[in-house]
């Protein structure tokens, strides 16, 4: 099975994808941490990024493409993958479209998350995060056990800058501008399932998985 996760910010894709990663076996990707162990680990591609991130500047699609080539070589992706937050432009998409042809790989489905914009402000504004270990929690969806404190490390959760009233509105329309006409993309080539993910936990996720089942089975 392989993935890509497409979806607002707050519609939930980092949430989904955990579940995904059991249900299936197959790793999440995140670009992000991908350029962070490539940095750490001191690889050739993790250099080259760097040199770009010391400027300030982003790395190339060129150089994330390759550092996703050799992800998805690695042992635990040989069952599939699931990319969340790449590709985020429609350039994206067709350089990815090419590096899997040339792997010979084709990807299973694009689940686009759908949720309204209500529910993505009241999950954005109420999303907390623990600056020691990176634990998400929400205080409307998923309050930690004592408000305000981590559930596994006992530090105190913040809010991050982008997640106030004040920077989300901007955040949705980079969304619109750049990554919705992904939408369009993926459905012109028969890829695209839409999941309305609004409702109980358990529901929502039964609906995504009823959704990949029929994928499957094709």
């Amino acid at each position: 099975m392989r993935i890509i996760l497409l979806g607002e910010p707050g519609a939930g894709k980092g949430t989904y994808s955990a579940e995904l990663v059991k249900r299936y076996g197959i790793p999440q990707i995140s670009t992000g941490d991908m350029l962070r162990a490539a940095v750490k680990a001191g690889t050739a591609l993790g250099r080259q990024a760097q040199e770009y991130m010391k400027k300030g500047e982003l790395v190339p699609d060129s150089v994330v493409i390759e550092l996703i080539r050799e992800r998805i070589q690695e042992r635990d992706a040989a069952k599939g993958f699931i990319l969340d937050g790449f590709p985020r432009t429609v350039p994206q998409a067709q350089s990815l479209e090419k590096m899997l042809e040339s792997m010979s790989i084709g990807l299973s489905t694009v689940l686009k998350i759908e949720v309204n914009k209500a529910t993505l402000l009241r999950r954005l504004t109420g999303r907390r995060v623990c600056p020691n270990c990176g634990a998400t929690y929400n205080i409307d969806t998923m309050k930690p056990k004592k408000d305000g404190i981590c559930d596994k490390c006992g530090k105190e959760l913040i809010q991050r800058p982008d997640d106030r009233p004040e920077t989300i509105e901007n955040r949705l329309a980079v969304y619109q501008k750049d990554t919705a006409p992904l939408i369009e993309f993926y459905e012109k080539k028969g890829l695209l399932r839409r999941v309305q993910c609004e409702g109980e936990y358990n529901e929502v996720m039964a609906r995504i998985f009823d959704s990949l089942e029929k994928v499957a089975k094709v």
